[in-house]
């Protein structure tokens, strides 16, 4: 997706344009690291697993903090989750066969060494949002060579990486985690979101220090990041590479650049595929469009230096907290307008879903196929039912977990799978306060239940069959018949038919555009159809149809 000239423009006047990427490249060959991704895939319809990293699964990893952890309210202190459980789960085949296109993790950097109490009980920052040091990996979480694992067996298996940014604010606060310097941070006035500045240069939450990501002063590095990479070890190492950036970029040393390296480190060193942005409109516009540049020139050179194609250009997903399709490009500040698709951003998070999915399934999908091929072609969105921190989320008793993957999984543009979804993981949990209900530890064990495993397999079926056929989620959209209900998604080069709630043996009648297929493959019950005087006639038990033709 090329920027706009504006995004350029933005560049330009900030001195943020850099230099094409002119390191020698390994003698390594492509295949070594061959992404297996079909060069069909599309960021705009992407199938992107959503999980938090210290809570999906435990793997076989010596890492973890050495200081006694103090005792948290429910759910808020670290479980034991890693990347090395997310590794082994790749290796299981999990993600392939969901139909996962790209996974995102929460942050992995660093967190503050202390807890604390902002209201609900005593905190570690086990969420990876409470970065104390972009530079490392929590020992929580894993290690770096654990990391570059993760994202090679990924790449292997033709999935993409996404990266979870922050760029709004440091960590908590703590008699351990001193507050960065003042022209580092404000710790005032807090957002009143009146207006642009009252959203953007101000403190969202009480004690999370406001990066000055918009500032053009110069600064010194944080005495606590020197202190402790002198403690690790690695200080003249970060100096040097510090160093290195800012003379090949010739950018100021600003608080905002600095992050900005420490961000594309991971892109240029491991080949990570996208960033999904944190806090989207809470940062000046700016910034953003710089770390796209950033990221750009990353992820080139690390496919340059590996001799590889990607099969897609790096990818940026902001979160604009409840932004929704159908506010269009643009989101009003009250006294400004940005639109945030000009400054580097593929797509935005869509929060519209999780209530438009009270609705029928044709009017979700008639509203989304409108406003995205009609109204807004040139918006991405990534639409999603449940989430780590969103408090209404689509059926957060788990009562229809059938509707939710149909409405998720069917729906046209990018979708996001939060862990469990599939599996039912509960969003109550006793005990638990706030967003810490959302964020228990995935439910392995509900997958031997057989109820929750045929509801497993039905989100299996659905995923892949959306990741194989491109007109699922890219696809126009027509409404075939009622009861039962039966659409077809067609793309120049791919057409399915799917029926849902189906009750027994049923006829379609073919569209006309349709009738020249003759045979007809049923991916959910695995039956083949032949089509008679324009009809399929349907002979299957299932309650859903996954039809597509067999050219």
């Amino acid at each position: 997706m090329k920027p706009t000239s504006l995004y350029f423009l933005i560049l330009l006047t900030a001195g943020l344009i850099v230099s094409s990427c002119n390191e020698s490249s390994t003698n390594r060959s492509a295949s070594d690291r061959a992404d297996a991704v079909s060069q069909d895939f599309n960021w705009k319809t992407a199938n992107v697993y959503f999980l938090l990293t210290d809570r999906f699964n435990k793997g076989n990893s010596e890492t973890g903090r050495t200081d006694a952890p103090v005792a948290t309210a429910t759910l808020r202190g670290f479980e034991g989750g890693n990347l090395k459980g997310i590794t082994e789960k790749l290796n299981e085949g999990y993600f392939e066969d969901l139909g996962v296109d790209a996974i995102w993790m929460t942050p992995f950097v660093k967190q503050i060494d202390a807890p604390t109490d902002e209201g609900t009980g005593i905190t570690y920052g086990y969420h990876g949002y409470w970065a104390k040091d972009w530079t490392n990996l929590d020992p929580n979480f894993g290690t770096y060579d654990e990391l570059k694992e993760l994202v090679d067996t990924a790449h292997s298996k033709g999935i993409k990486i996404v990266m979870d940014a922050v760029l709004n604010h440091t960590g908590p606060v703590t008699d351990k985690d001193p507050v960065f310097p003042e022209d580092w941070v404000r710790q005032t006035p807090p957002c009143d979101f009146s207006n642009y500045a009252g959203t953007v240069e101000c403190t969202l939450v009480a004690n999370l220090p406001d990066i000055r990501t918009e500032s053009t002063k110069e600064v010194e590095l944080p005495e606590s990041l020197v202190n402790l990479w002198k403690e690790e070890g690695r200080l003249d190492n970060e100096l040097a590479e510090l160093d290195s950036f800012f003379a090949r970029t010739n950018l100021p040393k600003t608080p905002r650049n600095y992050l900005i390296k420490w961000l594309t480190d991971y892109v240029r060193e491991l080949g990570i595929d996208g960033f999904r942005v944190d806090t989207t409109k809470h940062v000046d516009e700016a910034t953003w469009a710089a770390l796209k540049q950033e990221a750009n020139y990353a992820f080139q050179a690390y496919h340059d230096e590996h001799q590889t194609k990607p099969s897609a250009p790096f990818y940026m997903v902001g979160e604009v907290y409840f932004y929704g399709i159908g506010s269009g490009p643009i989101y009003d500040f009250g006294d400004r307008q940005v639109n945030y698709f000009d400054f580097g951003f593929d797509a935005l998070i869509n929060f519209d879903l999780r209530s438009d999915a009270t609705e029928s399934y044709e009017y979700v999908f008639n509203k989304y196929d409108s406003l995205l091929h009609k109204v807004y072609p040139e918006v991405g969105i990534l639409s999603y039912l449940s989430s780590h921190d969103d408090s209404s989320p689509f059926d957060r008793y788990r009562e229809t977990p059938i509707k939710a993957a149909n409405t998720l999984l069917l729906n046209p543009g990018g979708i996001q799978i939060y862990y469990g979804d599939e599996t039912m993981r509960p969003l109550e949990v006793e005990g638990a306060v706030g967003d810490a209900n959302l964020r228990s530890f995935m439910n392995w064990e509900a997958l031997e239940s057989d109820s929750v495993s045929e509801i497993h397999k039905h989100w299996q079926k659905l995923g892949r069959f959306r990741q194989s056929h491109p007109a699922v989620g890219g696809g126009r959209h027509q409404k075939i018949n009622d009861t039962p209900y039966f659409f077809t998604r067609t793309t120049a080069t791919d057409t399915v038919i799917v029926g849902l709630e189906l009750s027994g043996p049923t006829t379609i009648s073919l569209p006309k555009e349709l009738q020249g297929f003759t045979t007809w493959q049923d991916a959910y019950s695995g039956n083949t159809y032949l089509a008679k005087n324009g009809n399929i006639e349907l002979n299957t038990t299932a309650s859903t149809a996954l039809l597509s033709p067999v050219r």
